[in-house]
């Protein structure tokens, strides 16, 4: 007899979607089709987005998940695997932007409450249908759906609103048959984050969720957004070794809720980066240009870094050196040398911590036990670190070793917050691709 095959974790939460999204609408489970947009993480390029540096990043294997037929009308019915409740409402409704511009430019969101939260999920389907609609595109047909993330996965620090838009993005294009590139749907999720929900956040997230491919980095230049795909080597078949050792990722959560807005840390930082570029441009006699540091010349910087104050030379230094990092490490992943990549995504992870000073004592103590971890070639926070996560690229070999040794010394370390996300301190993924329907 042959071999029984069993599905995966991932098949039966699939095939649990499409009965759920059958039993929602009276169709066949056949007819259900599923949006994935998967999480994104950055190896490198740490805090300097948003002073337009380079950012390399690539998608994991876990992400959002939303099942979708067309309603047959204008209606758009949604329920959610996290939140209570159905969203309900029509695509001929015209549909208005969520926030209110303050004096000063200030954002001010019109739900910031938790409850809000609750009642308001459905706001990134109806920015979805805002971005197209706004932009020329006929929408003529709603969807019942039902959208939930990967099972047993904290997604602080991964990217999940960007990953919710694009889902919604997708299944609204896929219905109403439009052809749409991933260029093109940057910019409507970023139309749906920036314009209808106000949140000040860059295309990153969008450009990685969209752009990745399977076991290739995806290599950004913040500043002229330009990008392309870093891939691994390929070595003639009659080759004896692997192109690159095979590894996998390590997400450890640190169980911090805290969201990144009501830590005053990251737009301080921000705030003295741009000062640090504000000083050396003028400095060099180029106070005409926008205060970010990639307008800053490296030779500039040399030249005048003694003018700035202690902690605005430790954010110039971490920017200087994190670019840096991003053109090593695009050059040491297509040469397959893992163990050097490691090692500047470690240095990256440091450069966080004693430069730009972001993290908490949670983070700070997951990445230097990661350090320590089994198999492990580098790490270091994913998204802010204000709170969330630490990403770690270990050896596919060690991948649960390791995971073990890491749920043991954090719960040491921080016994209560472990307790709060009890056994799931620790995912162990691959490297996934770009976000799609199936």
């Amino acid at each position: 007899m042959g071999e029984v095959s069993w599905p995966t974790p991932e098949e039966l939460q699939l095939n649990a979607i499409r009965k759920i999204v059958s039993e929602m609408s009276g169709r066949g489970v056949e007819e259900v089709q599923i949006a994935i947009s998967p999480y994104r993480i950055c190896p490198l390029g740490a805090h300097i987005d948003h002073q337009g540096g380079a950012v390399l990043a690539m998608t994991i294997d876990k992400g959002i998940l939303l099942g979708f037929v067309p309603s047959g009308d204008t209606q758009v019915a949604l329920r959610s695997g996290q939140f209570k409740g159905e969203v309900r409402f029509r695509v001929d409704e015209t549909q208005h932007p969520r926030h209110s511009v303050g004096k000063n430019g200030e954002i001010l969101a019109d739900d910031s409450s938790k409850l809000q939260e609750e009642c308001n999920w459905g706001n990134y389907a109806r920015g979805a249908l805002y971005a197209l609609a706004s932009r020329g595109n006929k929408i003529t047909q709603g969807i019942i759906g039902y959208i939930c993330g990967s099972e047993g996965l904290d997604s602080s620090g991964l990217s999940s609103s960007a990953a919710v838009g694009i889902a919604y993005l997708l299944a609204l294009e896929s219905t109403n048959n439009l052809t749409v590139s991933p260029t093109e749907n940057i910019e409507y999720d970023r139309y749906i984050e920036n314009e209808y929900l106000g949140l000040r956040n860059g295309i990153l997230d969008q450009s990685a969720i969209l752009l990745s491919s399977q076991g290739c980095l995806t290599f950004m230049n913040c500043k002229t957004k330009e990008h392309k795909l870093v891939h691994p080597p390929k070595l003639p078949k009659t080759h004896k070794t692997e192109p690159q050792k095979a590894y996998k990722i390590l997400l450890a959560f640190s169980g911090l809720k805290q969201a990144l807005t009501t830590n005053p840390g990251y737009n301080r930082r921000v705030a003295e980066c741009q000062e640090a570029a504000r000083i050396i441009l003028n400095a060099s006699g180029n106070n005409k240009m926008e205060p970010i540091l990639s307008n800053v010349q490296p030779e500039d910087y040399e030249a005048h870094k003694s003018q700035l104050d202690p902690d605005l030379a430790k954010r110039a230094e971490h920017y200087f050196s994190e670019n840096m990092r991003v053109i090593k490490g695009a050059e040491a992943w297509a040469s397959g040398k893992l163990e050097d990549f490691g090692k500047l995504v470690s240095a990256s992870g440091l450069s966080s911590i004693s430069k730009y000073e972001s993290g908490c004592e949670p983070l700070i103590q997951l990445y230097e036990i990661l350090l320590r971890a089994p198999g492990v070639f580098g790490t270091r926070f994913s998204g802010a670190g204000f709170r969330g996560c630490c990403l770690a690229f270990v050896d596919a070999d060690r991948a649960d070793e390791a995971a073990s040794f890491v749920r043991e010394e954090y719960r040491k370390v921080q016994p209560k917050l472990a307790s709060q996300i009890n056994g799931k301190e620790v995912m162990i993924c691959e490297a996934g691709d770009c976000a799609r329907v199936i």
